[in-house]
């Protein structure tokens, strides 16, 4: 019987079973993806966002607790555990050293127009280079890993876990553990759950990530007695290309043209602040904002002056020499596309276009108004993104505390331990900041797999002393 058994594949479940085992214990790893398609949506991540008192290797300047705080004040709107997150925040300045240890490789100093160099450590290679490298240390260290090993039930009496019933090959085995971590994701690529918590609308959703995010394990710790945090239909849910495949697209399916240009939905129409603040703070927004408007489509439109100023997707954009053609070529009403860029036009006040700062070209009398970045689209030729909501993850979870135990509703808490998305929610109630999730993953990973492996061994000396 493994000390801890960790439940999940991806950034949270690695940083637990490493962390386990630098405290001794035993850790056995189950991982419900095949070995090839290992890592849920960690694989597609490309940094974390990192609280530091002054310049690092990777990073510039410097990105105190407190901004850092403020920053996901703002966007949370408040729906944030303070306490907890003030922890993700700070145990952020000391995720790196750990990951430099761990042979997790940065890339250097980020430049260019997300604005990211201050606040986002990236890894060299992304997310399927940390993986590797964190697999490959787990093994090192003496974790045992199964793959295609899906969890059917849990085992838990009055708070506490005993086994766990794991489906391999066709057949149930069952798994206990002194302790155990769950750390296998929400429940986007459900979508009978999604619609459950979107209606219709989710019929037109992508998953961005794995397909096994199905949150089974989620919904069983839940029925058990844990006690749910979080909005179910609240979650990561940005812009992508409406040309990507339902699982699995990844970064490069995210549409970044957003704010150097103008959205408007099936009816032609704009219907929200395209330069409301830096996209890294914002573009997460834009997922829940397509999800709202007419079958859920709708087109990110720019000219030719954007063209080089934004990370282009992995599709080409649909382009025309005239407003007009574009609006033809996206199945728009052609006048009415072309009455909302002139009218957008019209509005734009002169001022010193600086993609890296709120600068000061902004619309008036418009409504709704661009804040920031406003230029005429004037200068053919005229490019689209069709756009639709693409679900990274879910912020539906279970409450934790300061040592990452799970709360139930009757009973203390034990050995039940939780990271990474299954308890997102209590950080992040509602909005994003880029590289957080990867940081609550990180951060409560470790407190995770330290706290289990902990109350493990010391339940395995008890037991020896009474024997």
């Amino acid at each position: 019987m493994p000390d801890v058994l960790v439940i999940g594949g991806g950034n949270a479940a690695l940083c637990a079973a490493i962390s386990a085992r630098e405290q001794g214990a035993s850790v056995l790893l189950l991982e419900a993806a095949p070995q090839e398609l290992r890592g849920g949506n960690s694989a597609h991540t490309r940094n974390l966002r990192c609280m530091h008192e002054g310049p690092t290797q990777t990073l510039t300047e410097a990105y105190g607790e407190d901004e850092y705080w403020e920053d996901l004040l703002r966007v949370t709107g408040g729906q944030t555990d303070e306490a907890l997150a003030r922890m993700a925040i700070r145990g952020s300045a000391q995720a790196l050293p750990w990951m430099l240890r761990q042979g997790v490789r940065f890339q250097a100093s980020l430049t260019g127009t997300l604005q990211l160099s201050r606040t986002n450590a990236f890894f060299l290679g992304g997310g399927k280079a940390l993986l590797n490298t964190y697999y490959r240390r787990a093994r090192q260290l003496g974790v045992r890993i199964r793959y295609a090993a899906r969890v059917d039930s849990l085992d838990i009496e009055r708070g506490r876990f005993l086994a766990a019933d794991v489906e391999v090959d066709g057949r149930l085995e069952r798994q206990p553990a002194r302790s155990v971590v769950l750390a296998a994701g929400g429940f986007e690529s459900n979508l009978n759950w999604l619609e459950q918590a979107w209606g219709e609308a989710a019929r037109h959703f992508r998953i961005r990530g794995s397909a096994y995010n199905q949150g089974s394990v989620l919904r069983q710790i839940i029925d058990a007695g844990a006690v749910a945090v979080g909005d179910p239909s609240q979650c990561h849910a940005v812009a992508i290309d409406a040309r990507a495949p339902l699982y699995d697209g990844g970064i490069v399916t995210r549409v970044d043209a957003v704010s150097l240009g103008l959205v408007v939905n099936q009816l032609g129409r704009r219907f929200y602040d395209e330069g409301e603040d830096f996209w890294p703070k914002r573009y997460a927004i834009w997922g829940r904002l397509v999800a709202r408007e007419p079958g859920q489509i709708a087109y990110s439109i720019i000219d030719s002056k954007a063209v080089g100023r934004f990370i282009p997707p992995v599709f080409p954009p649909i382009s025309a020499p005239s407003v007009q053609e574009l609006a033809r070529l996206l199945g728009l009403d052609p006048e009415v596309l072309r009455a909302t860029v002139d009218g957008f036009n019209a509005s734009v006040r002169p001022g010193h276009f600086d993609h890296t700062v709120l600068d000061d070209c902004r619309t008036e009398g418009l409504e709704p108004p661009k804040s920031h970045w406003a230029v005429a689209l004037d200068t053919p030729p005229y490019h689209a993104y069709p756009l639709c909501p693409g679900i990274t993850f879910t912020y539906l979870g279970v409450k934790v505390n300061a040592s990452a135990q799970v709360q139930f509703e009757h009973a203390p808490p034990g050995n039940v331990y939780c990271a990474g998305e299954m308890m997102a929610g209590n950080i992040l109630g509602k909005g994003y900041l880029a590289g957080i999730g990867m940081t609550i993953g990180t951060v409560f990973g470790r407190i995770a797999g330290s706290t289990a492996a902990q109350g493990a061994l010391a339940r395995r000396d008890a037991a020896s002393e009474q024997a």
